[in-house]
Order: C-alpha cells, then structure tokens, then sequence
C-alpha cells in the first residue's frame, strides 16, 4: 500500500512539473509574439483615395479655341493606362470628334489629339468618365465634365528665328565641343571665346592660314577666337548672334499651346506654332511635326530637354528642321541612338549621347559633348 502511495503521488508530481514548464513555455512563446508584432512596422492601407482632374486644356468656357488644337486632363495622381482612352476621354460637338488619346510618361496628364480639325465656332464638351482609374483601381467619384468653344481659324505659324552668322556653323559653343568614339560632322564649327585647344577628340590640325583647323571627322572646317584674323571677329560676331537669336526665341509671346502634356509631348503628333513650358520637356519615344515646308514650330523650354534613348523626332508633311527652334533654358540631352531634327538654342550644354543622331545645328552657350555621332547640318 505505502509503495502505491509513492508511486503515485510521484507521478501526481511529474506531472505537475510537466504544467509548470508548458506554462512558461507558453507565457516565453506569447512574450515572443508580442515582441515581433510590437517591432513590426505598421501595415499602410492601400489606396483607397478617389482620383480628381486638377486642370484641364482648354480651360472651361474658353473661347476662340484653335481648331488644329489639344484637349488635355491632368490628373491629381498617376492613371491606369488601359482606362484612359477614347471611351472614357471623350469630346463631343455637334458630332463625336475623332481622335487617339495619349497618357504622359508620368501617368497624370491624358492628352486627346482630334484625328481632324474641330468644327469651327461650335460649343465642345470634353468628358473624363468614371472609367478612368488611378494605378490603385480607383474610379474618378464622378464624371468631370467641361466645356469650349473654337474659332474659325489654326494656329498660326510663328515667324522663324533669325539665326544670323550663328547660322554658319552645325556646332557653336562658347566653352567648348568635344568628342569621343567615331562621330562625323558635316557642316562647320566654331568655339569662341575658347581657343583652338578646346576642340578635344578631334585631332584637329591648323590650316596654313592659321585661320581655321580641319579634322578627318568633320567635313567642313573648324574656327576658334585664337586663330589669325580675321577668324576672331567672325567668331564674336556669331556668338553675339547666337544670343541675339536665343533671346528673340525666349521672348515670343502668345503661344498657341501652353504646358501641353504637362511636360511630356511622347507620342504625339505637333502641329506648326509657338509652345511654352515653365518646366523641363520630357520626349521619350518620340514626336511628329506636321506641317508643310514653310511652318514653322518653336519651343520654349524654361528648364531641360530630354529625348530618351532612341526616341526621335519625325517631320512629316514636308516639314523641315531648318524651321524647328528648340529654345532651351536648361541643357539638352540626346539619349542614346536619339534621333533629332531641329536648331537647338541652348543656355548651357548640349549633350548627345553614344549613337545619337543629330539633323539641324546646336547651338550651345557652354559646351557640347559628343559621343559616336552622326551630326549634319540643316539647309537655312
């Protein structure tokens, strides 16, 4: 009886024992969990925000709207592409305008190009349904809805820069132009009032005049400030000229078409007239100028221009790139195997990168830098 009484109780005991070490192992085990999940860093709720159109183009109840113009919605954040299109970004007259509609590298700005001209003098009303979705899957809460009404005439084409004796050269700097890898330039270059030794990677040699260099990778000649006369004056004279020409391009005023694409023009095509960005210009796939061979396009540009790797620009309908001003407050920059046209009017440098391709003149009020470039220039 007394050997039952040990064995169980001893047993009651072990057991006893067993609860006590799974209770701390349960209490360590919640401890730890509670670590972990004060630890954690708080989980954000997804976006469940409504987009809202922050600005339109043309504004609501403008009047005299060109009818060769843009209809653009900006958005208050990034847009789903696939439900921004034709059938939610409508504008509607007597009849449906046709068009393509395009949303910015960004996602915020939709911009809808009419495949005709608008009807003239006739009342449009322009509609963002609530098909459009921001990159989250919310809706616009309700359709935005505004109202235009065009003129009877296109915008018209702006008079050309006058480039004066800047107009002589493909590349003009003040600072310098250099270059690396196998570029070939077909026209003249001038630096000024840097001197002949800031012409790098050409392997430039002086002419017996000593009033110009040539190069085997430039098919023309090169001229510096400190070469014998009368190269010099030809050489202020034409970066005189280049600001002059700059300064006519940055002051022309009442463009047709403000801010368009808020800053990113991919994709579309541009009819002639005077565009204006208080920002940089973004083109990453490309644009079309459309006009004939006597229009002309300037851009004013108040900080930089960038073209993306392989975007180009494409004149059609006769258009020329003796007649496509790029007026740049910023730098320029050409991607890689970019294909430009136009004369680019730049207050600091000019860079194009490896590959790119370059028809018109730069002209550049710092440096231009060269990488493998196929540059050639634009008749006047």
């Amino acid at each position: 009886m007394a050997i039952h009484s040990y064995i169980t109780a001893k047993h009651f005991n072990e057991e006893k024992l067993l609860m006590k070490k799974f209770t701390i192992i349960s209490f360590l085990t919640v401890l730890m969990v509670i670590g972990i999940i004060g630890c954690a860093q708080p989980v954000a709720p997804g976006d469940t925000t409504a987009p809202t159109v922050i600005s339109v183009i043309p504004e609501n109840a403008s009047t005299a709207v060109p009818i060769n113009g843009y209809i653009t919605a900006t958005f208050s954040e990034a847009m789903k592409p696939a439900t921004i299109d034709t059938t939610t970004f409508t504008v509607v007259g007597s009849t449906a305008a046709a068009g393509a509609v395009v949303l910015n590298a960004a996602g915020t700005t939709a911009i809808f190009t009419p495949s005709a001209n608008l009807a003239n003098n006739t009342v449009y009303t322009a509609t963002i349904t609530i098909g459009a979705e921001d990159a989250a899957g919310n809706a616009l809460a309700a359709a935005y809805v505004w109202t235009f009404t065009t003129g009877a005439l296109e915008t018209a084409s702006p008079a050309p820069v006058n480039l004066g004796t800047a107009g002589d050269f493909v590349l003009l700097a003040k600072s310098g132009i250099s270059t690396t890898g196998s570029t070939a330039v077909v026209g003249d270059l001038g630096v000024s009032p840097a001197a002949t030794s800031y012409f790098t990677g050409f392997s430039q040699a002086l002419d017996a005049s000593t009033q110009f260099a040539t190069s085997s990778l430039v098919t023309g000649k090169m001229y510096a400030a400190d070469m014998a006369p009368p190269t010099p004056a030809k050489m202020t004279t034409a970066i005189s000229d280049m600001e002059t020409a700059f300064t006519d391009a940055a002051g022309r005023t009442l463009p047709a078409f403000t801010e368009l694409g808020a800053g990113d023009v991919s994709g579309l095509t541009l009819v002639p007239g005077l565009y204006k960005w208080g920002t940089g210009l973004l083109i990453t796939t490309g644009v079309t100028l459309s006009g004939s061979a006597t229009d002309v396009w300037i851009f004013q540009i108040a900080q930089d221009l960038t073209v993306s790797n392989g975007a180009m620009i494409t004149l059609s309908g006769g258009a020329l790139a003796k007649n496509v001003f790029w007026q740049v407050s910023g730098q320029t920059v050409l991607g890689t195997t970019a294909d430009f046209k136009g004369i680019v009017l730049c207050q600091t440098a000019i860079v194009m990168s490896t590959g790119a391709v370059f028809n018109g003149r730069a002209l550049a009020q710092t440096a231009i830098t060269l990488d493998a470039n196929a540059v050639t220039e634009s008749s006047l």
